[in-house]
């Protein structure tokens, strides 16, 4: 299990920058396990790859507005990127990535936007630090107005208004990712109601994407890399019914990498799928045999990136690779604002 072995060429014009016109307009690429098949189709078509009793388990996860700027005391610039709020702080107390001109020093002032500012405190490493906020009124409320989206580093522009509306999926309800669940970003409300008039049923799960989903694997065997953790949260109703589903053999359909390991990690030695909060670091690589997902929605992904390695179990390394190739042939529009896989 090398790094290299997940690498493959991708001409830098296929990276999509903005989202398609409209929300449903990407191109489908449809991997058959079984029979060794490719397809391609436009998005609307994954209403026919659907059959009635199937299990669509959605990641409703909200992207919050988590890069803030803003000025030292001393004029010099700095970035912060919200990472996850301290468990039991009273105070608005995050932990961040900062970037500026030199190292920021505990204590350092900070002033942001509209009334926000922040002190740099003690605890962590550069560039990771423990940063509190003031404002008045709720925190959230506050960077609704002026954070900005946290897009990837692949999106070579800044955010836009019309990434407040397309980095977003139509059914995120729940504050907290730093990265949207981008397979869910084809999907519109139409498509939903046709998947439901089919007999699909729907249900949420909550797995906040965490700052783990930027990060490149850094080991050259990739066994050796370890994954940040992600919280996330099983409602008993998508237990109950995940549970159901499996024991009357009806296909659970993962939309996107962050269901299946929301799936994957609240799923107990019997098979079968527990309710509540935890925190998920499962790293999912070939050899990893599924315990509850039967199909996989997902979007193309980076080069040697744990989502690339976790397809690859789903459906075989060289068997992605080969789709990945023809994607590349086919110039299909790859990564968040991209085309669209579907692995039955």
């Amino acid at each position: 299990m090398q790094l290299e072995d997940f690498d493959f060429l991708l001409p830098e014009e296929l990276i999509a920058q903005h989202p398609t016109e409209r929300r449903d307009g990407s191109r489908l690429m449809l991997v058959d396990r079984q029979r060794g098949a490719i397809s391609t189709a436009g998005f609307p078509s994954v209403v026919d790859a659907f059959r009635k009793g199937d299990l669509l388990v959605i990641n409703d996860t909200r992207v919050i507005p988590a890069r803030l700027l803003g000025r030292k005391e001393s004029g010099g610039k700095v970035e912060i990127f919200l990472v996850r709020r301290l468990a039991g702080a009273v105070d608005e107390d995050w932990l961040c990535m900062t970037r500026s001109s030199r190292s920021l020093k505990v204590g350092t002032q900070l002033k942001l936007a509209e009334g926000l500012t922040a002190e740099v405190l003690d605890g962590t490493e550069p560039p990771q630090r423990m940063v509190r906020f003031f404002c008045d009124g709720p925190f959230l409320d506050t960077i609704e107005r002026v954070g900005h989206l946290p897009l990837p580093p692949y999106i070579t522009r800044p955010d836009s208004a019309e990434d407040r509306q397309r980095y977003q999926t139509v059914f995120a309800c729940n504050d907290g990712a730093l990265a949207a669940p981008t397979a869910g970003l084809h999907f519109t409300e139409d498509i939903l109601q046709q998947l439901r008039d089919k007999g699909v049923e729907i249900l949420p799960l909550t797995l906040h994407v965490g700052l783990g989903t930027f990060l490149p694997v850094r080991v050259e065997d990739i066994r050796q890399h370890k994954m940040h953790a992600e919280i996330y949260s099983v409602p008993s109703a998508t237990a109950a019914a995940v549970n159901r589903a499996k024991a009357e053999r009806r296909r659970i359909v993962a939309l996107g990498t962050t269901a299946a390991r929301a799936l994957e990690s609240a799923v107990d030695e019997q098979g079968c799928l527990q309710a509540g909060e935890d925190e998920s670091e499962i790293f999912i690589y070939p050899g990893y045999r599924f315990k509850l997902v039967d199909a996989l929605i997902t979007n193309f992904h980076l080069p040697k990136s744990t989502l690339l390695m976790l397809v690859s179990a789903f459906a075989g390394r060289d068997f992605i690779l080969q789709a990945y190739q023809r994607a590349v042939a086919e110039r299909f529009r790859f990564f968040s604002y991209g085309d669209c896989m579907l692995i039955v």
